[in-house]
């Protein structure tokens, strides 16, 4: 269905291009065989009129909303005819320096994910094609870098495609103290990489506040619900603070832990101070704020936390929940 939907909106835009004077819809409806096969010809017996004029309203909103630009011009007798003038819906010439090219070029390297990553190669050819200059190589000037941003989680696409189109999605989720998921009804807002893990922030319709999700958490399929959004999306950098407050790199307080001394050792570049205890034990102080429960969990018996008294207990529930499974 999808295919047909779009090879129809292709011949649609290539009739409103091509014409040089404005096509009324019977004109498009016998032109176009998606709407012959479906509804007949325009002065046909049997035609539904009603059905094809919702179908083609549709369809011209969806390529309006894609960037066509369409006229609706009215002839002298009264007839409404469609045309979209190819001046109107001409780009205009693209100019790139050579550090611009490269950076598109970087940009197209980063994703490994082979959606991401087909589109991006696209996306240059189409730059090649456009005016591109074939004297600058996208990638030359740093051949010596190949960033990668991994993509692991099978929620990532689907939530990607929800922030863009900005639908509300609902999925299963499973915080780190808690031994089994629960259903949570998000509106997402943005996908954000912090220090290798990929988090969604976004409203959460259950609590009436900003939640940030963890994608390794969410079990599942993530599936999309209707209707629209019922809070304010944030601007891009509010977003990125709150991912970064509950990442844990917001930092308030100071913590104090005992941390093996061949261990932990991206605890220890965070320390503000680090003291030798003996018997293969140190002492460290380090920024305590948001999410650093769940970082230390990850060091296991290595790590026992001393104080303060909340911080010592959230990390013992989230033990206990990996515990149970």
């Amino acid at each position: 269905m999808a295919i047909a939907k779009a090879e129809r909106l292709m011949n649609l835009a290539l009739c409103l291009l091509g014409t040089r004077r404005p096509l009324s819809k019977r004109e498009l409806r016998d032109s176009i065989e998606a709407y012959v096969e479906a509804f007949g010809p325009g002065n046909g017996p049997g035609g539904n009129d009603d059905s094809f004029n919702r179908m083609f309203e549709r369809d011209k909103d969806d390529l309006r909303e894609l960037g066509l630009v369409i006229e609706t011009v009215e002839s002298l007798d009264g007839e409404i005819g469609y045309l979209a003038r190819r001046d109107s819906n001409r780009l205009p010439p693209i100019t790139l320096d050579a550090e611009e090219a490269a950076a598109l070029g970087l940009a197209a390297k980063v994703w490994q994910q082979a959606r991401l990553a087909g589109a991006a190669s696209g996306a240059l050819q189409k730059l090649r094609a456009a005016g591109l200059p074939e004297d600058v190589d996208p990638y030359g000037p740093h051949g010596a870098l190949e960033p990668r941003i991994p993509v692991h989680e099978a929620a990532f696409e689907p939530l990607m495609l929800a922030c863009r189109d900005r639908r509300p999605v609902v999925f299963d989720y499973r915080k780190a103290t808690a031994a089994r998921p629960e259903q949570r009804h998000v509106e997402p807002w943005a996908l954000e990489c912090w220090r290798g893990h990929w988090y969604l922030a976004g409203w959460d319709r259950d609590r009436g506040a900003e939640r940030v999700f963890r994608l390794s958490r969410i079990t599942g399929k993530v599936r999309s619900r209707g209707g629209r959004y019922t809070a304010d999306v944030p601007d891009v950098v509010t977003v990125r603070e709150t991912v970064a407050s509950w990442a844990g790199e917001i930092a308030d307080r100071s913590a104090r832990i005992r941390l093996r001394s061949d261990a932990g050792y991206p605890l220890r570049a965070k320390a503000t101070s680090v003291r030798e205890l003996g018997d293969g034990w140190d002492e460290l102080e380090i920024p305590y704020g948001h999410g650093l429960d769940a970082w230390l969990v990850e060091f296991g018996p290595d790590v026992v936390v001393l104080e303060p008294a909340e911080l010592r207990a959230d990390v013992v529930d989230r033990l206990r929940a990996v515990a149970k499974g």
